[in-house]
């Protein structure tokens, strides 16, 4: 009787001690964001990257590029967070950037009037 008593206070001790990793993983979901270019840029290439960190991922357009008044849809983007940070690159190298909700689907539209980074200090 005493070892099953110890073997359940183990088990309750185990399952205590693991409950704050459980509850802090991530769990993976499929998101949809459609990039609207209504600018004069043509962009390149979009990465995307956890809100809080730069661990970019690779350029999710591949070959393809989003030109002036063309519609981009990048569909079932797995991901693990509760937000994506997106980076637009242009052909001049300068960055644009857009926070997603990172679940469902997301717009972001693009446009002149949108600051980017060019690498100087301007």
């Amino acid at each position: 009787m005493k070892k099953i008593r110890l073997l359940i206070l183990v088990l309750a001790v185990t399952g205590a001690l693991a409950l704050p990793f459980i509850t802090s993983a991530r769990h993976s979901s499929s998101v949809n964001i459609t990039i609207v270019n209504n600018s004069n840029r043509e962009l390149v290439h979009i990465y995307l990257s956890h809100v809080d960190q730069d661990d970019w991922g690779g350029n999710q357009l591949g070959e393809a590029t989003i030109g002036p008044g063309q519609t981009q849809t990048l569909s079932g983007v797995s991901w693990d967070g509760t937000q994506i940070k997106l980076n637009a690159e242009d052909r001049d190298g300068c960055f644009l950037s857009h926070v997603s909700s990172g679940s469902g689907s997301d717009n972001w539209t693009v446009t002149n009037n949108d600051p980017a980074d060019c690498g100087g200090n301007e």
